[in-house]
This record gives structure tokens, C-alpha cells and sequence, in this order.
């Protein structure tokens, strides 16, 4: 059970990277609207990596917002496996020690 307590800073951080990846999606799709300042396509994916994928996909579907990108229709979705399989490890690794 103490092993387990150790890993909801991980999950507290695995929230916040991803609604700020939502969030972030939505702010890039209303400034592509008002033709404004955009968000660098490299931060979307430097984000994705390090654990937001998924709010990057729900942000994509969410907000109609690079949906015709041949980079994030395929780059989101491996990089949101990329995360479940460092979740897996990092929980095989912490959780399930014999």
C-alpha cells in the first residue's frame, strides 16, 4: 500500500499535463480563428511525449483542431501509446514488486 501512495504526485502530474494539453489545443484553435499567434506544432508534441497525449487527442476531437494533419492524426495517437506503456512500466515497476 505505501508503494501506491507513492505514485499520486505521478498521477496528480499526469492530470495537469494533460488538461493543460486540452486547454492548450483549445487557445491554438481560437487563435487560428482570429489569426493570431499560434502555438509551435513542436510544443504539442514535446508535451504529448512527456505524458499528454491524451488530453491532446480529446483536445483534437474536442475542438475540430488538427484533425487534417498527417503528423498529429498518426504522431498523437502513438505517442498517447508511447504513455500507456510508460504507465504500465512505471506501475510494474513500482506497484507490482514481489
Amino acid at each position: 500500500m505505501s508503494d501506491s501512495l507513492n505514485l499520486w504526485p505521478l498521477g496528480v502530474a499526469y492530470l495537469i499535463i494533460n488538461a493543460i494539453c486540452f486547454l492548450l489545443m483549445g487557445w491554438d484553435k481560437s487563435r487560428a480563428r482570429s489569426k493570431g499567434r499560434r502555438i509551435p506544432e513542436k510544443w504539442f508534441f514535446i508535451l504529448a511525449f512527456l505524458g499528454g497525449a491524451l488530453g491532446a487527442w480529446l483536445g483534437m476531437q474536442s475542438f475540430r483542431h488538427k484533425t487534417k494533419h498527417t503528423t498529429f492524426v498518426f504522431g498523437i495517437p502513438l505517442l498517447l501509446l508511447w504513455n500507456v506503456l510508460l504507465i504500465y512500466v512505471l506501475g510494474s515497476t513500482f506497484l507490482f514488486k514481489a
